[in-house]
């Protein structure tokens, strides 16, 4: 390696590992040393969680293809039958490179390349959307997947965090920091959470978009941060609080999409109003005041603020602002819930498209198909009137009587 190089690396790692961002003033990284009975958080544990969050997409795939894909058939969740559209290798190619809405303009100037009406041209890019979106039965997988995962981490985290009296006493969170002790149990639930929401940025392109794309971005990537920062910091005790209150109003939702997937509707809506109960309750209440109350007020009565306290406080802060996002949409739908007495459909979802335009067309078919029919018999003089014969049948007599042939 180039000398310059390496020197440049090691006065980058130097400067970032300097104590006075990541420990209370008055403590060193030598106060944190390890011993035979006394261990702390090693940042180099967290490289880990790669191949953790690796075994997880495995086991994923797994799940969704041995258990949630078969249950979804037994349980009668059917994809929609989608019209494909026709191959056009111009139309495809400013699909994939230019822009999948295309303006007015733009489908008036594709309509003169292919020689096509530009409603055609409208149809064909509303059916190669609707392509594209995933399949209902995609849905119902992944949701399995992740009510799987959040019941199981939930769980975990309650049976670890149970006996630990920062659970019920919060200023028991800094009690001895940063100098805490990291027990096994604390460790690998830290591990399998963290490599969880790595999994989930690992499969991000390919799992379902929905309108808060980019705020599920923002909540993985501060999630990540999050974990990591509290991990090498040793904040450990106020980090497995901000997971266990996440875990608690997601293993509501994710069966809610299930029910709904599965056109059970008012299971769909009892589960709804459960979490969105358990959601504004848990994220907007007990956050605020265990979490975000607690680093900001009751750390304080233990150290004077640093880097650390500052950086973690604002990566919680961002939490609490997607909560407040969220949080208003789920009162958007809870109200319009009790005006109509029904659940409207998920806000975030991106809904399918509507082919209103060609059903229009194909009545306009038929109706034409049965004029042209009518002026065809009418012609031929083959119309039947309450059941009688058709005139060319009939013999007309001079008298204006009819005699039968």
């Amino acid at each position: 390696m180039n000398p310059d190089i390496s020197r440049m690396a090691r006065s980058l790692y130097e400067w970032l590992w300097q104590h006075e961002f990541w420990l209370p003033p008055g403590i060193t990284w030598e106060d944190m040393q390890e011993s035979e009975d006394v261990h702390y958080p090693q940042p180099r544990d967290l490289l880990l969680s790669i191949p953790f969050a690796l075994i997880l997409v495995v086991v994923r795939c797994a799940f969704e293809r041995a258990i949630a894909l078969p249950l979804s058939t037994k349980l009668g969740v059917r994809d929609k039958q989608r019209p494909k559209a026709q191959p056009n290798p111009v139309l495809e190619t400013f699909y994939s490179t230019r822009c999948k809405n295309p303006e007015e303009g733009e489908l008036i100037r594709l309509s003169k390349q292919c020689d096509l009406p530009v409603r055609k041209v409208e149809r064909w890019f509303r059916r190669r959307r609707n392509m594209d979106r995933p399949s209902l039965s995609k849905k119902f997988c992944e949701a399995c997947w992740r009510f799987t995962f959040y019941i199981i981490s939930f769980f975990t985290g309650l049976a670890v965090l149970y006996d630990k009296p920062w659970l019920w006493d919060h200023r028991e969170c800094w009690t001895g920091y940063p100098q805490q002790p990291l027990q096994p149990s604390l460790f690998w639930y830290y591990m399998l959470e963290l490599s969880f929401y790595w999994s989930l940025v690992f499969t991000l392109p390919f799992d379902v978009k929905r309108k808060d794309f980019k705020e599920q971005i923002v909540h993985h990537a501060a999630t990540i941060f999050l974990i990591s920062f509290s991990y090498c910091g040793n904040y450990i005790r106020i980090g497995t609080l901000v997971l266990v209150i996440h875990d608690a109003s997601d293993c509501f939702l994710e069966p809610t999409k299930i029910f709904n997937y599965m056109k059970w509707k008012k299971t769909c809506d009892s589960l709804f109003m459960i979490f969105s109960a358990v959601f504004l309750i848990s994220r907007l209440v007990v956050y605020p005041y265990t979490v975000l109350y607690n680093t900001y007020y009751y750390s304080m009565e233990i150290f004077q603020p640093f880097f650390g306290y500052y950086f973690v406080n604002t990566l919680l802060i961002i939490l609490q602002l997607l909560h407040v996002f969220w949080s208003c949409l789920i009162i958007h739908m809870v109200y319009k819930f009790i005006l109509q007495g029904t659940m409207e459909k998920d806000m975030r979802s991106d809904t399918e498209e509507s082919d209103k335009d060609e059903e229009r067309e194909k009545i306009r078919e038929k109706e034409k198909n049965g004029t042209t029919y009518f002026s065809n018999v009418t012609s031929n003089g083959h119309i039947q009137r309450n059941g009688a014969e058709p005139l060319s049948s009939r013999a007309h007599l001079a008298n204006g009587h009819v005699k039968e042939r």
